[in-house]
């Protein structure tokens, strides 16, 4: 999982493909499943759905529940409806972000808990640094 995720969040090399691969492309969903009991849910598949396009993204939650979902959203597409998905249980967020802010990670974080999507925007940075941190051990 470590090698995956610095794979998906650190630049490119090649520069061919480095657009691709800069911050102001990337929208990042993460967050844990826990079961209604709290304990952390291993193995539970997510879907990432863009509602403009249909497109999705899947993401799989590790030994203590936690995922990590990358979408290719560039800067016009601040604004737009995401669905997110595991089983049966969905919710709808919305890509809020600043377009003319190249430097910050862009995402948002989401907890599933039990059947209950709780959405946790201030969370979401030193989530994805503290995943960054353990992908890099």
């Amino acid at each position: 999982m470590a090698f995956a995720l610095l794979a998906l969040l650190l630049p490119a090399g090649v520069l061919s493909a480095r657009a691709e691969h800069e911050i102001y492309y990337r929208y990042v969903v993460l967050g844990f499943v826990k079961d209604a009991q709290g304990r952390p849910v291993a193995n539970r598949e997510l879907e990432l759905i863009r509602d403009k396009t249909g497109f999705s993204y899947l993401g799989l939650t590790d030994e203590v529940g936690f995922f990590l979902i990358v979408a290719r959203l560039g800067d016009e597409s601040v604004g737009e409806s995401l669905t997110l998905r595991a089983g049966t249980t969905a919710t709808r967020v919305v890509a809020v972000f600043d377009p003319a802010n190249h430097t910050d990670h862009r995402g948002l974080r989401v907890d599933l808990e039990g059947t209950r999507f709780v959405e946790q925007r201030t969370g979401f940075q030193a989530t994805l640094l503290d995943a960054l941190g353990a992908a890099r051990r």
